[in-house]
């Protein structure tokens, strides 16, 4: 079903001592694949305020040191297109906690080199942009 809405997302890859912070999905969009925290930036939010927001909201965590990292148009998912502004950040403070428990099975701290699979569509484009520096992605 298509709900003819471009939307706007935020996703966050978090670190901690050099290792990604990742759940796994239990909503319909991306059921079972691995993904960091992100959501829906709302009418009025910065983007900044916006990671910060969903990081305290499905982890209970707090968020230091965000920074751009690429903008992608995903249409990946049946009936859905997204412009994601991906972000990386550093964890401040707070245990990963699934807060949203309906939407995401728990949290897990993974090294880059030993990511769990399937990865959310967005997650794709974050690694490389990191590995390459590449900036957009337009799917």
């Amino acid at each position: 079903m298509n709900d003819l809405h471009v939307r706007v997302g935020v996703g966050i890859m978090v670190f901690k001592d050099g290792k990604l912070l990742l759940g796994k999905r239990k909503s319909k969009l991306g059921k079972g694949e691995y993904a960091g925290l992100g959501g829906h930036l709302e009418f009025g939010e910065s983007i900044e305020a916006c990671a910060k927001r969903e990081a305290m909201e499905e982890a209970g965590i707090e968020l230091k040191n965000i920074k751009f990292l690429c903008l992608s148009s995903l249409k990946k998912y049946q009936g859905k297109h997204y412009i994601d502004i991906g972000l990386t950040a550093k964890w401040a403070k707070g245990v990963p906690k699934a807060m949203e428990p309906e939407k995401c099975e728990g949290f897990n701290w993974y090294d880059l080199d030993r990511l769990p699979f399937p990865l959310f569509a967005a997650e794709h484009n974050y690694l490389e942009a990191l590995k390459s520096g590449k900036k957009f992605f337009d799917e």
